[in-house]
């Protein structure tokens, strides 16, 4: 259990961490922040306030952003109890996947679908989700302690916390946050946000991945709706950080989008494609998943860069009477493919999930085009074995950046040490503007 927090050393810059969704995947997030933990402490900063008192995430990066949020006071502290749940990861702690509930969860949707039509007048056929996340509940009480939050926020460890659902019953897309300040919410079109206080319900709205966990119900506006994953219709990931006043940010993706944002200098390792072949059903679930949870954050980080260049041609006169202002990024991506990594780690999930997957026609040996396709599968992996392997592509991504990580938080970048285990890699040009 954390202590009571004490109020903080000095006010911290506004600096944003933004994580999106992606299921499993977002245990590269973890190895992410493990490599933050790791250089802050190698250039004699760890005693320096919270890196992030702004924290913005969606999905199963709301989680891991809320779970930092709760350690706002103790950064390390934080990052090592969050790497310590991913990387003991086993699936039954999200989802029940015992036969029993796999039968009245997943078994029960393909049968509806096979037979619909004539059990559609039987109410009690009707599934709500593939999958029951019931455990995922009890989880978060553990490893997210959000009655901390009001304290945290008072002595002035974390200025935000945001964390982003989408209203199956209004269509819109909401953005919850909690704040130290009176902050104005905002409207756009089709999204909004309001100042609330944040509890498990809005991490269980934003992590219900569509089809796969039940829409989750949260009372807003004095009436009920129900929420699905907020990675659906979010067309600005990054926005509600710079809302909340992050004038820079490093944003985490769990998709291979290095090309534009990146500065294309990275190379990428992909296994071929092999024979076309007609898409089995759970390809194209992998496909669609991969469109909510991974296309939005490249181009609203693309967005982001056109406004920076815009406003540094623009005189400075004009730029202070502009409502926009110039946002410095840090944007980390994974090297490899996680859907290739994923297909290598298909036979440790539980058999009833595998049958129910082999079903969808997502195979869990072999080399055959099921064993490729294992986008879908990798929404649903967690298990320790790809967990583990996702925390450390995430932290040796980081430290190859060691020099540009540093340097946009400020840390002494310069003398750093060369320690044991960190990868000697050659050094991108920032994407951050200058």
């Amino acid at each position: 259990m954390l202590p009571p927090a004490s109020p903080a050393i000095a006010p911290a810059a506004h600096t944003g961490l933004v994580l999106t969704g992606g299921g499993a995947r977002a245990a590269y997030q973890v190895g992410v922040l493990q490599a933050v933990a790791e250089l802050r402490r190698a250039c004699g900063t760890q005693q320096a306030p919270n890196p992030f008192p702004i924290l913005s995430g969606t999905s199963a990066g709301a989680i891991n952003a809320a779970a930092l949020a709760c350690a706002a006071d103790d950064f390390e502290l934080g990052v090592q109890r969050i790497v310590q749940v991913w990387s003991d990861f086993h699936a039954q702690q999200v989802y029940h996947a015992d036969a029993i509930h796999m039968l009245r969860s997943g078994a029960r949707w393909l049968t509806l679908m096979s037979l619909g039509w004539m059990l559609a007048h039987w109410r009690y056929t009707r599934p709500r989700s593939l999958l029951n996340n019931a455990p995922l509940g009890r989880l978060l009480h553990q490893m997210v302690p959000l009655q901390r939050l009001p304290q945290l926020l008072q002595a002035g460890h974390l200025q935000a916390l945001a964390v982003t659902a989408s209203s199956y019953s209004s269509g819109e897309h909401i953005t919850f946050f909690d704040a130290h300040e009176d902050f104005q919410p905002w409207v756009r079109s089709q999204r909004r946000a309001l100042h609330v206080r944040i509890t498990h319900e809005h991490l269980l709205a934003s992590s219900a991945i569509p089809f796969i966990f039940p829409a989750q119900a949260v009372h807003i506006d004095g009436h009920r709706e129900y929420f699905g994953d907020g990675s659906m219709r979010q067309t600005a990931p990054v926005a509600p950080a710079i809302h909340l006043g992050a004038a820079r940010l490093l944003v985490v993706g769990t998709g291979r989008q290095a090309d534009t944002v990146n500065g294309g200098a990275r190379p990428v390792r992909r296994q071929p494609p092999g024979p076309a072949h007609y898409p089995a059903l759970g390809q194209i679930a992998g496909h669609a998943l991969s469109s909510i949870f991974l296309d939005a954050l490249p181009v609203d980080v693309e967005r982001l860069l056109r406004i920076n260049t815009t406003l540094s041609l623009i005189p400075e006169a004009a730029r202070q009477a502009s409502p926009l202002r110039p946002v410095q990024l840090l944007f980390i991506t994974p090297s490899e493919s996680l859907d290739d990594i994923a297909g290598r780690h298909v036979a440790h999930l539980p058999a009833t999930v595998r049958a129910l997957l082999n079903t969808l026609g997502v195979g869990v040996g072999g080399t055959g085009p099921g064993q490729r396709d294992a986008a879908l599968a990798s929404y649903l992996l967690f298990e320790r074995s790809f967990t583990r392997e996702l925390i450390a592509l995430g932290r040796a991504d980081t430290l190859a950046r060691r020099d540009e990580v540093c340097a946009f938080f400020g840390w002494g970048a310069g003398g750093f040490p060369k320690m044991a285990g960190f990868p000697r890699k050659p050094l991108k040009a920032s994407s951050a503007p200058p």
